[in-house]
């Protein structure tokens, strides 16, 4: 199970005109935002990559302004590993789990997850949280990623599997996310 202790959430090219042509959009948005809600309840680093923002736009607004304070790393490859200033933040922080959420699933988040996996760090793929502009595609790399050691889970689950207990101080204020 994750250590909430070494963890880390990666929020990864949500951004402009591409992201609003995600299969299932809404609930991809509705919830990443849960995530970034959460990570933030828990104080749980978090780190967010954008790729070629100069074509693809920002991230967002919705889950930009969420973000404020969180410097995105700005990247050409499509792994987010592929960029020194990620790996340089993602090092500092010393994190053994990564909760990977975002866009395209076939694409920027395999190819993250597999650098990630390839680092030895334990991948939280976020199953609800990950589109593509097709549902197959999402689909294929969601069956890829998990074969290849990626650890499957939704939202709500992680959640639950971050806070361990009921008696945890911020149970209320996730279990209110979620509703």
């Amino acid at each position: 199970m994750i250590d909430i202790e070494k963890c880390c959430l990666v929020v990864v090219d949500v951004q402009g005109k591409l992201a609003e042509l995600m299969d299932g959009k809404e609930s991809l948005f509705a919830n990443i935002e849960v995530l970034i809600k959460a990570a933030k309840a828990l104080e749980i680093p978090i780190l967010c990559c954008r790729q070629n923002p100069r074509a693809l736009g920002p991230t967002v607004p919705q889950l930009a302004e969420l973000l404020d304070g969180v410097e995105p790393v700005d990247k050409m490859s499509f792994s987010c590993c592929g960029d020194a200033k990620f790996i340089e933040k993602l090092n500092a922080l010393k994190a053994t789990d990564v909760i990977l959420c975002g866009i395209e699933a076939h694409v920027c988040i395999y190819q993250t997850a597999m650098d990630l996996l390839d680092r030895d760090l334990n991948v939280h793929l976020i199953a609800d949280a990950v589109s593509s502009r097709t549902a197959a595609n999402r689909q294929i790399a969601v069956r890829r990623l998990t074969a290849e050691g990626a650890n499957l889970s939704s939202t709500e689950m992680i959640l639950f599997e971050l806070l361990k207990t009921a008696e945890h101080p911020e149970f209320k204020e996730l279990c209110r996310l979620i509703k």
